[in-house]
């Protein structure tokens, strides 16, 4: 299902023109990119922030109806103010469909409780990469690609060529050299201090020859001191 936002186009500008826009709870952006010049727009406050917090609005093909018309776009940038919980500026690109684009996806981790490093030894899944820079047509593009980490053990590392990717799709990344670490599995210092008294209790415990032999040079002490 394609996310759809309305925004119609904004004539006046400057700081002004922009605060004065924020107070009447609108918010300034732009579109740009494609054959058409970059064109300066006004959306409705609330629904672009209940939007905003989808995770699919930053990583889909947008519907963007803009004074009536229609086109696809792709979320680019957001500005945030520092404290408010107001979006003070946005970014979209228009799309063209037989073009690749490039943009951040993110990544979501299963069976985390089932892999050997976390079920066995006691690890701590670390996610190294939370996102992913992606290449594909927009018609190919993810809301998310999937980090499966059944079989991953502890002290082991999950890189990106270990990634199966949706058709279509290519890791920038890769095509570079760069097999970067996408999870890992780290075991806890207190878990590994256990481990460690349990080794050195256990190395103290003499093995049942050494029972054995402990008994049989005690025997050989109490006959030497009965013949004296």
């Amino acid at each position: 299902m394609q996310i759809e936002i309305s925004a119609n186009k904004r004539t006046l500008q400057g700081k002004g023109a922009s605060r004065r826009l924020r107070g009447s709870g609108k918010v300034p952006g732009v579109i740009y990119g494609g054959e058409s010049p970059a064109q300066a727009i006004e959306l409705d406050h609330n629904g672009l922030y209940h939007k905003l917090k989808q995770e699919a609005f930053h990583a889909s093909i947008l519907s963007m109806e803009l004074d009536g018309e229609k086109e696809q776009v792709l979320l680019r940038d957001i500005q945030m103010h520092p404290f408010k919980l107001q979006v003070l500026h946005i970014d979209f690109q228009r799309v063209n469909k037989n073009k690749k684009i490039h943009m951040k996806v993110p990544l979501h981790f299963i069976n985390a409780e089932i892999a050997p490093g976390v079920k066995l030894s006691g690890g701590i899944v670390s996610h190294v990469l939370t996102e992913l820079d992606v290449s594909c047509l927009p018609k190919n593009l993810p809301e998310f690609i999937t980090v499966d980490l059944t079989d991953l053990a502890a002290g082991n590392t999950l890189h990106l060529s270990d990634l199966t990717l949706p058709e279509g799709v290519e890791i920038p990344a890769l095509a570079k050299g760069e097999n970067l670490p996408v999870a890992t599995i780290v075991i806890p210092r207190a878990v590994a201090a256990e481990e460690a008294a349990a080794q050195v209790a256990a190395a103290d415990i003499p093995t049942t020859v050494q029972k054995k032999e402990g008994v049989a040079k005690e025997g050989e002490k109490k006959d030497a001191g009965k013949k004296k």
